[in-house]
């Protein structure tokens, strides 16, 4: 059974409980964090532990403790699961009280983590790539915040899953935003790469950062803009980036083979160079 940990103490997964009255399960009112794990150790956590410092600032939820204290906590979970590759979840609430839209007087924010043992470097779809199918994309308007309102992505998620596909993307006002939980690119025939700049309408991906950094350091060009579902069916290459799946080959959209069908040779060398910098980096 897997140890859990909720509200400053490390207990059974069927001890781990919330309120009914937490306001994350009442209204969303909540954030996370998903930091992955290999060989034991979390990667380029201290970018997702700044990210979530942001989200709760722009909701205006103060931490529980001290950010600095939850490495050691995230570390002690991992050892207590003896986890050596998967993923570990943080989410923050703002707390428990009577159920009512304004924020509570004396809130206080609960801090919940646990973890999930998964394959991520040996994924047999890194060799044969995944299809998306494209959706509208009617999320709210402050996708920069990663917070726990994710009706959309799960709806998205599942109209893949029954269409047959691993995947969608997302469009807004004729460009691809996003993947469903994930952040999208193409590569163009003259092999420069292409994803959505950051603002409010996408979520500024930990490991779309460092790849896009891995991509500069190897003097390939980057467009930051939107990118039309015409050009990504034109597409040379197209990817995805996430920090469970780190850099994962798109071969077809819409049933349309993106070039050859296959895994293309600059998605595969970004993964390669990502994996040496999470194997390198991770603490």
């Amino acid at each position: 059974m897997r140890t859990f940990y909720v509200s400053g103490a490390f207990v059974p997964e069927d001890q781990a409980q919330v309120s009914v009255l937490d306001r994350g399960f009442l209204f969303g009112d909540a954030v996370y964090e998903v930091s992955t794990v290999i060989g034991g150790k979390l990667v380029d956590n201290a970018a997702h532990l700044a990210r979530l410092e942001r989200s709760l600032s722009e909701l205006r939820i103060a931490p529980p403790l001290p950010l600095s204290d939850i490495p050691a906590l995230q570390k002690e979970l991992i050892a207590r699961n003896n986890l050596k590759e998967g993923v570990l979840y943080l989410q923050i609430s703002r707390g428990s009280a009577d159920r009512d839209f304004g924020f509570p007087a004396d809130p206080k924010p609960v801090l919940v983590m646990f973890t999930q043992a998964r394959p991520v470097l040996d994924v047999p779809a890194v060799k044969t790539g995944i299809s998306v199918i494209s959706l509208e994309d009617w999320r709210w308007k402050r996708r920069d915040i990663k917070s726990v309102n994710l009706l959309a992505p799960v709806l998205a998620k599942q109209a893949a899953k029954d269409a047959g596909v691993a995947d969608a993307w997302m469009v807004e006002d004729g460009v691809v935003t996003d993947g469903s939980s994930n952040n999208a690119y193409i590569v163009t025939v003259d092999g420069t790469i292409v994803t959505r700049n950051l603002g409010n309408h996408i979520l500024a991906g930990i490991t779309r950062k460092a790849v896009l950094a891995l991509a500069e350091e190897e003097g390939l060009t980057i467009e930051e803009r939107g990118f039309t579902l015409d050009e990504a069916y034109a597409a040379a290459e197209a990817f995805v980036t996430s920090a469970s799946t780190f850099v994962l080959p798109v071969v077809e959209i819409d049933g349309k083979a993106v070039s050859q069908g296959v895994p293309g040779p600059i998605t595969q060398k970004l993964r390669q160079h990502y994996i040496a910098f999470a194997e390198a980096t991770a603490d």
